[in-house]
């Protein structure tokens, strides 16, 4: 015979179980995360329009017109009275000269007919010292300058040509031609050859040609230089080794040997004023 329950039995294991499982949920005695929120008070701001006719009326601005600022005449300023420089140098102040050097001597002259290197450096250098000699004194001013010849020699001495490549004074050009014209009968060539080079005369009181050095003519003249990377555009490119000095032949190496004179002083000091002149420092020139 089966066992009956009462009613509030059943009711009450309901209500158990409907408990625990809103526990287990979290519907129950969850704590609240965020804080209760406090009461605001409500305040009503209550707002009367008013119609324009209600308005206090202002009275209009007067503006005031705008005038220009009136000038002030400037202070008369005194008289500004200047005085004339000057003159760096005085009209009178003696002026810079330098007398002609002698001419080339006999033995100067027998030398340079006998010397070969270099194409005939002694008889170029000697050639120009007697035309030097012969112009005179240089006198610092608009006449002194420089004047820069291509000339050429006969075998016999006799002068075939002269041409003017340039010149800086036109005085010094007249009185180099005129020297030129009148010099005196002049060896023959070292080589027994038509005689071609350039010479520039120095017709200035700052500036002298000195004899030249004779030390080094044995040795071989450098290579030209030419530029590996040069390139046409339509040749191959071919990469171009570079050119080596080529050996004197023993020969002519002693030939020259033997015509090498003693250099002097005046020739060493004259070689290195114009080093000093061409890379020298302008600090060491002033």
């Amino acid at each position: 015979m089966p066992r009956k329950h009462s009613f509030p039995a059943v009711l009450f294991t309901l209500a158990l179980h409907s408990l625990a499982l809103a526990w287990a949920m979290g519907w129950v005695f969850k704590p609240s995360d965020t804080p209760p929120l406090p009461k605001t008070k409500t305040t009503v701001v209550s707002l009367n329009l008013l119609k324009p006719t209600d308005l206090p009326q202002r009275e209009p601005i007067q503006r005031k017109p705008i005038t220009a600022p009136t000038q002030q005449p400037a202070p008369a300023l005194p008289p500004v009275t200047t005085t004339p420089a000057a003159p760096t140098t005085q009209p009178n102040a003696p002026r810079a000269t330098m007398a002609a050097p002698p001419p080339p001597t006999a033995e100067e002259w027998a030398f340079a007919a006998g010397y070969t290197n270099k194409n005939s450096k002694g008889y170029r250098y000697s050639w120009g010292q007697q035309v030097r000699s012969m112009m005179g004194t240089a006198v610092e001013g608009p006449d002194q300058g420089f004047v820069r010849f291509r000339i050429e020699i006969a075998p016999n001495g006799t002068l075939v040509q002269l041409q003017t490549l340039w010149t800086t004074s036109p005085v010094a050009e007249k009185l180099a031609r005129q020297a030129i014209h009148n010099m005196p009968p002049l060896p023959p060539t070292p080589t027994g050859k038509p005689l071609v080079f350039e010479k520039t005369i120095s017709f200035s009181p700052f500036a002298s040609d000195g004899p030249p050095l004779y030390k080094d003519d044995c040795l071989p003249d450098p290579p030209v230089f030419r530029n590996p990377f040069a390139w046409d555009g339509k040749s191959p490119q071919v990469a171009q080794a570079p050119v080596q000095a080529a050996l004197p032949d023993p020969q002519a190496l002693a030939d020259c040997l033997r015509q090498l004179p003693k250099d002097s002083i005046e020739a060493e000091s004259a070689h290195d004023r114009r080093l000093m002149e061409q890379w020298g420092s302008g600090q060491l020139k002033r």
